[in-house]
């Protein structure tokens, strides 16, 4: 059934792709717009593949994540506050060229939207397994707490005054060979974030499935009551993967400001931590399922970036509504049902 709604999902981004084609403007080749698409959709798609990911590593533990949002908005703050300010600060000491200074203000700043990322994640952890509280209460409030902190900070230190320069974004990686094939060379052409969000669906589909620390990990998910009597600490294992979890989105919030544009606005995020909710539920908290549906919700919003760029012919804002329509149809399980770990959202007290 998996692979079934993996193909199914598959079936449905060619047809956006086809779409894009078919509607393309006459001077434009088709095997260009073809290509575009998929070179963009693997590019949107990687902030929303690690979202997903990041809430299969807490949900496959037990614990909800609906805080995802506000991971990946708060990483992108620091994150991008942790660039500029590394980046005035060798400006204003000097001794580096600009190749090192801009690959050094960049890599903190990465640094640093993972530890927001995992200090966020210690934050839920704290209170829906140490404290108890209920777990979309807790993922809430932590959406709204960084909506307010990340507000409030770039209003602080950005609005009084004039912007830090920044260092400009990450670099556009090319796959030896690949990328120099005609046509379709330019799919393999992507940016650091983007190339690690695919390597983190198979290296996450290989820990959960096929090592010792996953099989602990789902076992606390699916049932912590016998995983406690077996001496395996439920506990400590919700911890360790929420605060996992919190990394991984921390590196999608580091997309926005460090790999797509050089700079922070309120609400960055516009949703997308959602949408990769969405992702995990309709991939059956799955890597690979929440990777093809990510695709699918990159593959839409693929479609409104290269409808301005070729000139299609039919109105942006209903293209820019299709990311949002596509999360609401796969929410309502058309592709098949799917089954969450069993003790999702469960509190637990050893013991007790």
């Amino acid at each position: 059934m998996q692979w079934n709604r993996f193909g199914a999902v598959l079936l449905m981004i060619g047809g956006i792709i086809l779409f894009a084609v078919i509607i393309g403007v006459p001077q434009y080749a088709p095997t260009l717009i073809a290509t575009s698409m998929i070179a963009t959709t693997l590019r949107v798609a990687a902030p929303l593949t690690l979202g997903a990911l990041s809430g299969i590593f807490c949900e496959r533990a037990g614990v909800v994540n609906i805080a995802i949002e506000g991971m990946m908005l708060m990483a992108a703050f620091f994150g991008f506050l942790g660039s500029i300010y590394t980046n005035q600060f060798l400006l204003a000491n000097g001794g580096l060229d600009e190749t090192a200074r801009v690959a050094i203000s960049l890599g903190v700043g990465v640094v640093l939207a993972i530890f927001s990322g995992a200090m966020t994640g210690l934050l839920h952890a704290v209170l829906s397994v140490t404290y108890k509280v209920d777990q979309i209460i807790s993922g809430t409030v932590i959406n709204i707490l960084a909506v307010g902190i990340t507000g409030f900070l770039n209003r602080a230190l950005f609005f009084q005054g004039s912007i830090p320069h920044a260092p400009g974004v990450l670099p556009i990686i090319k796959i030896p060979v690949l990328s120099d094939l005609p046509v379709v060379g330019p799919v393999f052409q992507q940016q650091p974030i983007a190339v690690a969000s695919i390597l983190f669906v198979f290296i996450a589909h290989f820990v959960l499935f096929y090592t010792r620390w996953g099989l602990r990990t789902r076992s606390v998910g699916e049932h912590p009551r016998a995983a406690d009597t077996l001496g395996i600490n439920v506990i400590r294992m919700r911890y360790a993967n929420v605060i996992i979890g919190g990394c991984i989105a921390g590196l999608a919030g580091a997309y926005f400001t460090l790999e797509s544009v050089p700079s922070f606005e309120p609400l960055l995020t516009n949703g997308r931590g959602f949408i990769a909710l969405a992702a995990m539920i309709f991939g059956n908290w799955n890597p690979f399922g929440a990777w093809a549906a990510a695709l699918l919700f990159g593959s839409a919003q693929a479609l409104q970036i290269n409808a301005q760029a070729f000139g299609f012919p039919i109105p942006s804002q209903f293209i820019g509504m299709l990311p949002y329509i596509l999360t609401m149809i796969a929410m309502t399980g058309i592709i098949g049902r799917t089954t969450p770990p069993a003790a999702d959202g469960q509190a637990y007290s050893p013991g007790g």
